[in-house]
């Protein structure tokens, strides 16, 4: 008897070594502003119907040129997490280190549901699919509504300039109110890529190009171009705070949502939390499209992150598998209707639950379509070092190291330089 209670304990053992050593583990990195707790929930689901696969969800940092860097000791290293969360930027520079999704069961079906100019400008590099559409993103001006009502304001401004007058007007009375904290107006003036979207929604709003041309012509050195900027220079330390110069979205949204702030210049993530139950402007605010310049017209920036699968990856197949889980409608539209995060199939814009959750929704679809695009697929593989040139020289602007025409002009010979592209005017 006891002989054979031995052999059972060894079969059970053996059994479930073998199980373990038939566990898939996947690992995927997620920036700390993308959601984590809605893929570790979504994780949590997909390992309940898929036993077989274990999943690590890492929080990666918020900041999309420090998260850049992480990936790029992957790749150097050809080891780290198995899917990869990619700025629509970054498919361009990346292409020698990801698979083809197209290659892997449902990602052409699901490909031809997404937004298709997701798929073609964004995600498709020379026919191959490298990341699946996760959520998209476009600039949008976030304003308290308490606040113009309460200072005569029937609407939120359509210009730069009707911004800044409206946003010196809340400020100064909030002041004499007693808050020696409140500010008109914050955005991100960082030196990182934000600041690169900020920076071509203020310039290409006011006629002044977007940097490189599709063409690829250096159009950035124009009088638009430093008009703008010079006008966005001189609010630092006037309408926004002095360290809005080291603002990513982050401390933007930390100043917006404790009440300190009249405008911000933010993603749609912020929707959500600015309406949590701990906010302090929880029912105050709504947002619109971005100002533009008085000769102009209103310019978002297109964001967004889709899901690749790297060449390193052990497990490719199972990682993308759950790669086009999480991609899924269902799993966009519990993100969209929780944390605001704009979805990338078109059909859900019209959903009567996400309106519910999210009603500016109704609009975003049209300023997604019409929003405006970094030039990452014309400067492929340089984008990079383009953006880099970008916003450095733009905060050299801010922080008033250089007036606006000769931080454009430095700038343009550095596209030059970078991308070998002719210098033109727009």
């Amino acid at each position: 008897m006891m002989n054979r209670f031995r052999l059972l304990v060894f079969i059970s053992f053996a059994l479930s070594s073998a199980l373990a050593q038939e566990t898939i583990q996947l690992s995927i990195m997620i920036g700390s502003s993308s959601g984590i707790d809605f893929v570790r929930d979504a994780a949590n689901e997909y390992m309940r119907l898929h036993p077989e696969v274990a999943i690590e969800v890492l929080e990666g940092p918020a900041r999309t040129d420090d998260l850049l860097a992480i990936y790029e000791d992957y790749f150097n290293s050809q080891e780290g997490v198995d899917i990869l969360t990619l700025d629509v930027i970054w498919p361009g520079d990346m292409g020698d280190f990801m698979l083809d999704l197209y290659q892997f069961e449902g990602f052409s079906e699901a490909a031809n549901e997404h937004f298709e100019a997701i798929i073609a400008n964004n995600t498709t590099l020379e026919g191959e699919l490298l990341a699946i559409p996760w959520f998209t993103d476009a600039g949008l001006l976030y304003y308290r509504t308490d606040l113009l009502e309460k200072y005569g304001f029937s609407d939120p401004p359509e210009t730069w300039q009707e911004l800044q007058s409206m946003a010196q007007v809340i400020q100064d009375g909030e002041r004499v109110a007693g808050n020696e904290e409140f500010w008109g107006f914050v955005f991100q003036g960082r030196e990182y890529e934000g600041l690169t979207v900020d920076a071509l929604e203020w310039i290409a709003s006011n006629e002044g190009g977007t940097f490189i041309s599709s063409e690829g012509e250096v159009t950035v050195a124009n009088p638009e171009a430093a008009e703008v900027l010079e006008l966005v220079a001189s609010w630092v330390d006037s309408i926004s705070p002095p360290g809005v110069v080291d603002f990513s979205e982050e401390e933007s949204r930390s100043v917006w949502q404790s009440g300190n702030a009249a405008f911000m210049r933010n993603w749609p993530y912020a929707y959500s939390l600015g309406n949590a139950d701990d906010s302090a402007i929880a029912g105050k605010f709504a947002v619109a499209p971005l100002p533009a310049g008085e000769e102009g017209a209103s310019v978002a920036g297109l964001g967004g992150w889709g899901l690749g699968i790297p060449n390193y990856s052990a497990h490719p197949e199972e990682a993308a598998a759950f790669a086009l889980y999480l991609s899924s409608k269902a799993q966009q539209k519990q993100r969209a209707i929780a944390g605001s995060f704009a979805p990338t199939y078109p059909e859900l814009y019209q959903d009567e639950e996400v309106l519910a959750a999210v009603p500016f929704f109704a609009d975003f679809r049209t300023i997604v379509e019409h929003a405006v695009p970094r030039p990452s697929a014309v400067t492929s593989p340089n984008y990079a070092a383009v953006s880099r040139a970008i916003y450095r020289a733009v905060h050299t602007i801010l922080i008033k190291e250089r007036d606006a025409a000769e931080g454009l002009e430095v700038l343009a010979a550095d596209l030059e330089a970078i991308t070998g592209f002719p210098r033109v005017q727009p």
